[in-house]
């Protein structure tokens, strides 16, 4: 049997990656997601449909079921590899399963199905810098001269929709998050200042002292959930609320195939929590004297304590001793930055609930938070009931 074309044109090292297997389960998916992701231009979730569309291409399958069977195998060992940042994963493998799911009815030409779905993805991702066009286009009515505007962290559509009012002669202005812990602001502000946008790069615990200077948020997103809010860069969600209580309106800018089937409740039902999210050191501590001193060796957690001998006036005393900060220093000598081991205890996204955003603007049109959800809420019921 000839081997079936591939996805998109690869160069000999992408090739060697992605090599043809007769069985789809030996087929490498994570190699294929990793070939795909590394183009600055391709978003998580298309690269995610990207790949599962390569295992199509590159294995002998020849039923409806082992399609199925196959891609829901690759989907999950995709979001097993990825299990730290898997909600955009997810977006994708989803509404891929959807596509095909929708296509069911091919006749007796199972190969041409095959070729249809290739040509298909190839063609969506070939289109994704148009559908963040569109999202722009939507927008730009929105973002008037002179306007300040407080983004999080980095987002393709976002920056694209910032280039594009600039390219039209406003004037704006952007506050962008450092945020922490990968540092993401700092990409969008190289981009924007590139383009002789304004931009200046604010602490993520300035929020609420910048907020009275701006007239929006807008940010983007790693998914949009069936509640009609998002999971995005951790502190998106402290934002939106900080928002809130100045009055300020907070937009999301989101791609269609970024909407998933994820319905939490709190920051603890994202698929991304761990019990080693947020947990606590345990400190052994000698025994003491008495009866109630642990065994020997028992881990306890360790509380600071204040000692009454330290003063208000004395602490503040202490505190005006430490010199200020030397902003020549660089990052990493620099010994108040949180450790690595630290830093892996902290989310790297949160939850956003539907209250706080006033708009998405969409490549679908732009929808409340209760349009999106509504929408969301009847395709799931859709889907679950074919």
């Amino acid at each position: 049997m000839a081997q079936p074309p591939p996805l998109l044109m690869l160069s000999n090292d992408q090739t060697d990656a992605i090599k043809f297997q007769k069985d789809a389960s030996k087929f490498d998916v994570i190699s294929a997601y990793k070939t795909f992701v590394n183009d600055p231009d391709i978003s998580m979730p298309v690269a995610a449909m990207q790949s599962l569309s390569e295992l199509i291409a590159q294995t002998e399958i020849a039923t409806m079921f082992e399609l199925m069977e196959a891609v829901k195998d690759a989907a999950t060992k995709l979001k097993r590899h990825y299990s730290h940042n898997s909600v955009s994963l997810s977006a994708g493998c989803d509404v891929f399963y959807q596509f095909i799911s929708s296509l069911r009815d091919f006749g007796q030409d199972f190969e041409g199905f095959k070729s249809h779905i290739i040509a298909a993805v190839r063609e969506y991702a070939q289109n994704t810098k148009q559908v963040k066009d569109t999202i722009a286009d939507n927008v730009d009515a929105f973002i008037k001269d002179d306007s300040v505007i407080l983004t999080h962290g980095y987002s393709r559509v976002v920056v694209n929709a910032f280039l594009l009012s600039h390219r039209k002669g406003r004037r704006i202005s952007v506050y962008v998050t450092e945020t922490r812990p990968r540092g993401l602001g700092m990409r969008t502000h190289e981009l924007l200042t590139k383009a002789g946008i304004p931009c200046t790069i604010i602490l993520d615990s300035a929020v609420a002292y910048a907020m009275d200077k701006v007239d929006m948020i807008m940010v983007g997103c790693e998914a949009v959930v069936e509640s009609g809010g998002i999971v995005n860069a951790v502190g998106s969600c402290q934002m939106a609320m900080i928002a809130k209580a100045f009055n300020k309106p907070v937009h999301v800018l989101a791609e269609s195939y970024k909407w998933t089937r994820l319905f939490p409740l709190s920051q603890y039902d994202l698929p991304t929590h761990n019990d080693h999210i947020l947990s606590f050191d345990l400190v052994s501590t000698p025994p003491t004297s008495g009866s109630n001193s642990p065994l020997p060796g028992t881990p306890r957690r360790h509380h600071p304590v204040l000692r009454t001998t330290d003063s208000i006036p004395n602490l503040l005393f202490a505190a005006q001793r430490h010199p200020p900060l030397d902003t020549t220093m660089s990052t990493n000598s620099m010994s108040n930055v949180m450790p690595v081991g630290q830093a892996g205890r902290n989310p790297e996204v949160d939850y956003t609930p539907p209250e706080y955003i006033t708009l998405l603007f969409t490549d679908a049109g732009i929808l409340t938070p209760e349009g999106i959800s509504s929408y969301l809420v009847t395709m799931s019921l859709r889907s679950e009931s074919s």
